[in-house]
């Protein structure tokens, strides 16, 4: 088989899988379904894909890569303007990216849960995880919108439109964080419309934006 029709074969599998998964979660799906949806023998599926872990972590790539694509091009489109308009910019982003993307969101959130968990206790990686091909390429590309983010608070520091007392990573980290917080809590919500506590979500957004905004022009 050649090299470009595997390679279709492999993102059709995949593209079904995301289907399957969306519609009964991780779990509960199985690998006959992924097959059926793909419209291919469950033979062809393993030949493919030898675990379930595997089509998770392909769908965790496909994810990352998606919101890598949005950060670069978020940096370019903001490259005139100062450095803390393209950091806001990429949270922002990845709040939407989030909450358009629900199957996106999740495996995200449950990659980054499993990566904390395993700096604790590798045992709790799975032998079909640790065999997984898309593991490994999850984990080369998990830190490239953290260094982004962080670069461009650099560069705001440089202009002076983030303060000099602004330390890149840790600020990336603490925006990461609460954006993280917002998608948690806007997927608990059920919809982007919907409210906690009679606060609508569009204003916690609204509301995010502005204290990391507020952080990095006046950091004490």
């Amino acid at each position: 088989m050649k090299a470009s029709t595997k390679i279709l074969k492999e993102q059709k599998i995949i593209e079904a899988a995301e289907k399957v998964f969306a519609a009964f979660g991780f779990k509960n799906a199985r690998m006959e379904e992924v097959a059926k949806e793909a419209d291919i023998t469950k033979v062809t599926l393993y030949a493919y894909f030898r675990s379930k872990e595997n089509l998770y972590m392909a769908i965790t790539y496909n994810a990352l890569q998606k919101l890598a694509i949005i950060c670069d091009n978020l940096v370019s489109g903001h490259m005139q303007k100062p450095g803390i308009e393209s950091v806001i910019a990429i949270m922002e982003g990845f709040m939407d990216f989030c909450q358009e993307n629900p199957l996106y969101s999740e495996v995200l959130l449950d990659y980054f849960s499993l990566i904390r968990s395993i700096t604790e206790d590798d045992k709790k990686l799975t032998e079909a995880m640790k065999e997984s091909t898309y593991f490994s390429k999850v984990q080369d590309l998990q830190n490239y919108p953290f260094k982004v983010t962080a670069k461009e608070i650099q560069r705001g520091i440089d202009d002076k439109s983030i303060s000099d007392k602004v330390e890149p990573m840790v600020a990336t980290l603490y925006g990461w964080t609460a954006a993280v917080g917002f998608v948690k809590i806007s997927a608990a919500s059920g919809s982007n419309t919907s409210s906690i506590f009679n606060v609508k979500m569009s204003d916690l957004r609204k509301t995010n934006l502005e204290m990391q905004r507020k952080l990095l022009e006046s950091l004490a």
